[in-house]
């Protein structure tokens, strides 16, 4: 009983985990990176130049994006 039980839940977990895709993004590393960003505002509320602002985004989506597969073998193959 305790099988089938688990085997739907394991399958619908798989099946829900392709339904779609998330993306991460950050400036985190640019902005360390840039020397120009090393010296930061004094006080609370200065402006930021935009290069310099750290940034976090994400996003999920849901729309596939269908690739076909060149399953043909190369020349040097």
């Amino acid at each position: 009983m305790r099988l089938p039980v688990t085997a739907c839940v394991f399958s619908a977990l798989l099946l829900a985990g392709c339904a779609g895709t998330s993306d991460y993004r950050d400036t985190n590393a640019a902005v360390d990176a840039n020397p120009l960003c090393a010296s930061r505002p004094d006080r609370p509320g200065e402006p930021v130049a935009r290069d310099c602002e750290r940034r976090s985004e994400g996003s999920f989506s849901t729309q596939r994006e269908s690739r076909p597969v060149d399953f043909r073998k190369g020349r040097d193959d």
